[in-house]
């Protein structure tokens, strides 16, 4: 709800509680006359004949009338404590209103502090600064003198923080920040393309390998066989001088004669 609303409202409820009071006081005082005039003999009771159980009443309308203005009387001594309440309730919304106030000129005036707009130093030239800017502030210029000058006190307490929390050093650490997170994207994504890299190259080696494998397998398989058939050619197996063992195709001396 906004300000305006919550405000109308408050007029409203106001108005009627005092048209309301002042209703029930007039009532009051005309029974009051009423009664004293019946009393006197000048003015007629109120006629009013009930029946109970059979039984008619005739002078039921003065005790009616009388019961009315008693229970009257008894109410208006009731309204001074109930006026205390009210003003109480009204006294609270006006400090609300005027905290309010007070938070959204802070808010103009720190805002402006962050921005690097104040210069000055000494408290009362700093402060009459302050209220400069937030009288020629167009959102500001409903609120009272009282109000301004609060706010510009906060303000002026508050400058050390608005001059850490300046938004030139804001904009600063921000654009810091989106430096270091799209380094680390980039990061990240490099690390991804050598994870695949890797995966391929321990694909290709573990291939390799398992076609080296299969190649020493077939390799041993010939030399095995050739083995088997050299004597039958004609031709033997000799060992090299480092003590292993090869196949050499050689013939035997009589077959070379």
């Amino acid at each position: 709800m906004s300000d305006t609303v919550r405000s109308a409202i408050f007029l409203v409820q106001f108005v009627l509680q005092r048209l309301a009071t002042l209703v029930f006081l007039l009532v009051a005082l005309g029974l009051i006359v009423a009664t004293g005039l019946a009393v006197a003999g000048i003015w007629p009771w109120l006629e009013m004949p009930l029946a109970f159980g059979g039984t008619v009443y005739p002078q039921a309308g003065l005790a009616v009338q009388s019961c009315v203005t008693l229970l009257a009387v008894l109410l208006c001594i009731y309204l001074p404590t109930n006026a205390r309440i009210m003003a109480l309730e009204n006294s609270h919304r006006r400090f609300h209103i005027g905290m309010a106030d007070v938070a959204r000129a802070y808010a103009a005036a720190h805002a402006a502090d962050r921005a690097g707009m104040f210069q000055v130093q000494s408290e009362f030239d700093a402060v009459r600064e302050r209220l400069a800017y937030m009288r020629e502030h167009p959102d500001l210029e409903s609120l009272e003198p009282q109000i301004m000058e609060v706010a510009a006190q906060m303000s002026f307490l508050s400058r050390e923080l608005a001059e850490i929390y300046s938004d030139d050093k804001v904009d600063r650490a921000r654009a810091f920040l989106k430096q270091r997170q799209q380094e680390i994207e980039l990061f990240n994504r490099r690390i991804d393309h050598a994870k695949a890299v890797t995966l391929r190259l321990k694909r290709w080696a573990e291939d390799v390998e398992l076609e080296e494998s299969v190649a020493v397998s077939q390799l041993q398989r010939l030399r095995e066989d050739l083995r088997d058939i050299l004597p039958e050619l004609g031709y033997r197996e000799v060992e090299t001088l480092e003590g292993a063992s090869v196949v050499n195709l050689q013939q035997p001396a009589k077959a070379a004669e």
